[in-house]
């Protein structure tokens, strides 16, 4: 039976059994960070939330994370009780209070907070919002490419659910991840509703062809940090790359297919639907963008 992984494999670390997580302005230990039953996020998925990842004492992008967080709060009209310099001390706070330097992940979850009645309404939450944040010591550990496999879940239209918004609202995509692995694969490769390759489940999806970096139009999916940044490396040095409608045919016939997050980074991929894409190792130009990414990571947080 084939080991089953996912793109946010980590090491073990038994240090993540006594850690302080945050908790409407306190941190307290994990055994203790609890959340009413009557919570709007657990109830509803009526949440928004952000991973941040600690590289050498510093959050990488930390700024553009706020935006979107607080970009997607008012979204959904919901007041997370803190402005910017506040969620980025609570943040600091919880860093420090778990003595963490790096190597390090970190979740803020905002729901609407608890409800009166246990029913769908948002005036339901009067008691203001739930803000947590788990930060754990995180290290990823792939012992291989990982295995995707095509699904029939696509992510929603902008008129649905907005892919661009990071909800606490997942349940398409662990559908998603759910058929991938009964498929024998580890993540789902999700299209869009053209039939394009857009996304997977958890990450943003590249391919390489012939040199070029090819991703996604960014219409149907998350537009990720990580994906971005992966874009402006790509013009910052030289090498060609395309946001850009492409088939399944494209994706099988690539050189090299990658994945990227704020948590694996970049992603090697080396299956395809049973197809081996290129080596089925991880190529050169993931490589070389991995190394471009590091030097970024170095000069954000030195």
């Amino acid at each position: 039976m084939t080991e089953k992984m996912s793109t946010h494999q980590a090491e073990e670390d038994q240090r993540n059994e006594e850690i302080l997580i945050y908790l409407n302005g306190k941190t307290v230990p994990k055994a203790e960070a609890k959340v009413s039953v009557y919570d709007s996020g657990f109830m509803l998925g009526d949440g928004v939330w952000e991973g941040l990842r600690l590289y050498n004492g510093t959050w990488a992008f930390m700024d553009e994370h706020l935006d979107r967080l607080f970009e997607a709060a008012k979204a959904i009209d919901l007041d997370i009780g803190l402005d910017r310099e506040g969620v980025k001390t609570a943040v600091l706070e919880t860093q420090k209070a778990n003595g963490m330097i790096t190597d390090a992940h970190a979740r803020l979850m905002v729901t609407r907070g608890v409800k009166t009645r246990p029913f769908q309404h948002p005036s339901l939450s009067q008691q203001g919002p739930t803000m947590t944040i788990i930060m754990e010591h995180s290290r990823p550990n792939l012992p291989r490419p990982i295995k995707l496999a095509t699904v029939p879940h696509i992510r929603g239209l902008p008129m649905t659910q907005d892919p661009k918004l990071n909800s606490h609202s997942k349940l398409n995509c662990i559908i998603a991840c759910i058929a991938a692995e009964k498929a024998g694969a580890d993540e789902a490769l999700m299209l869009d509703v053209n039939g394009f390759v857009n996304t997977t489940n958890a990450c943003n999806f590249f391919i390489v062809r012939r040199g070029e970096v090819w991703t996604s139009t960014g219409d149907y999916c998350m537009n990720g940090i990580t994906r971005q940044k992966v874009i402006d490396l790509c013009r910052a040095n030289s090498i060609p790359v395309h946001e850009r409608n492409y088939s399944l045919v494209d994706a099988y016939g690539a050189d090299e297919a990658f994945l990227t997050g704020t948590f694996g980074a970049q992603t090697p991929v080396g299956r395809i639907d049973g197809r081996q894409i290129g080596s089925g190792q991880m190529g050169p130009m993931t490589e070389r963008l991995r190394a471009l990414y590091k030097d970024l990571i170095e000069r954000e947080c030195a």
